[in-house]
């Protein structure tokens, strides 16, 4: 029987559902299901282009089609082609696409969603939120938390079948670190507004009035960098928090930090937590999305609720305090990290979805 797994992603830039889609793709037998990925968009930053194909797999770009109507015949053709068993939008917004490009083939779709159900429908406009949030009928979600969002959501517009398959993380490429006798504080994430990084600058100023004295290193981009900074220097904690842009080496940095915090209001399944607990470090994380999945308070680090900023300055007193209990926590979170976040668990996950939507795998 012929073989054929065609993946459709929004764009291949440098984020957290890019690099899942490529670790999938590495971790596959390439040779026995011949993937080929094609792209939506037409972003400037084709980060993870040039690393798949070095895999051997096609990329396909649909992203310089002029219209959404031409892109939709590409793909139909595209599809025509190559009789691909599966066809798995990896991007929510792309779904609707794939379910359309499928139809009077024997080509299975499947959708995706990487983030919450409510937030992916709302980014996405009224219209292509209910329709890509509803077809195709299957659809693999990235968190329990979205799971039970669609579940408990009154619409319809929403998949029949939800398959949970939480993000893998390469045990390899984040391995366990030796613990640092001192280290800075670590976070990583997009400057936007979801991620609510002032609760971390707040959190830092209620610190240092208190006396207490450390060293932040944030590493990512985005739009409220200088409003950020701003924050920063009126809240006179400019000299304790260093934003360090975009970075290639979050493993190294990891290396040397004390522990990570993550403050983010909205999130799916966050890849940067995994990588945390794979480089055997503490986490300090707010109760959005599957972060209360995937770090077990008291064991491997903290959850905090979302508006409590006092807990979140509390807690990080705690581990700066308590290095014994820093150095615990983070062995829990490697020990975890190995038992369930593995790239090969990760891979056996998204098959068993296909099968469950007719993929004879033979």
């Amino acid at each position: 029987m012929k073989k054929g797994l065609l993946y459709l992603v929004g764009q291949l830039s440098l984020g957290g559902l890019e690099r899942q889609l490529y670790d999938l793709l590495r971790v596959m037998d390439r040779e026995r299901y011949k993937p080929v990925v094609a792209v939506w968009g037409n972003s400037p930053d084709e980060h993870y282009v040039g690393y798949i194909r070095a895999l051997g797999i096609p990329v396909v770009h649909l992203g310089e089609i002029p219209s959404r109507l031409a892109k939709f015949r590409a793909l139909r053709r595209l599809v025509a082609e190559l009789q691909p068993e599966v066809i798995h939008s990896y991007t929510f917004y792309t779904n609707i696409a794939a379910w359309w490009a499928a139809q009077g083939t024997t080509t299975i779709p499947v959708g995706s969603i990487q983030n919450t159900f409510t937030f992916e429908r709302q980014n996405s406009g009224k219209v292509l939120g209910r329709l890509c949030g509803r077809w195709p009928l299957g659809q693999v979600y990235n968190s329990f938390n979205a799971e039970r969002e669609a579940k408990h959501s009154a619409t319809l517009f929403r998949p029949r079948r939800i398959y949970v398959v939480t993000n893998g993380v390469d045990l390899n490429k984040y391995g366990l670190r030796p613990h640092p006798q001192e280290g800075y504080l670590l976070a990583v994430g997009r400057l936007a507004p979801q991620k609510r990084w002032d609760r971390l600058i707040r959190a830092v100023a209620l610190l240092d009035s208190k006396g207490i004295r450390l060293e932040v290193r944030h590493a990512g981009t985005g739009p409220l960098r200088e409003e950020l900074e701003a924050m920063a220097k009126t809240l006179h904690v400019d000299h304790m928090i260093r934003f360090l842009g975009a970075r290639h080496d979050i493993s190294d940095l990891l290396a040397d930090a004390a522990f990570f915090v993550h403050t983010s209001e909205v999130e799916g399944c966050p890849n940067v937590v995994l990588e945390t607990m794979a480089c055997g470090r503490a986490v300090i994380g707010t109760d959005a999305g599957d972060i209360p999945y995937l770090v077990e308070d008291g064991k491997t680090g903290f959850v905090v609720p979302r508006e409590d900023e006092a807990a979140l300055a509390d807690r990080i007193a705690t581990l700066l305090e308590d290095r014994d209990l820093c150095r615990r926590m983070g062995e829990a979170s490697r020990r975890k990290a190995e038992q369930a976040f593995g790239l090969d668990r990760f891979r056996s996950e998204i098959f068993a979805a296909y099968k469950a939507e007719g993929w004879k795998d033979q």
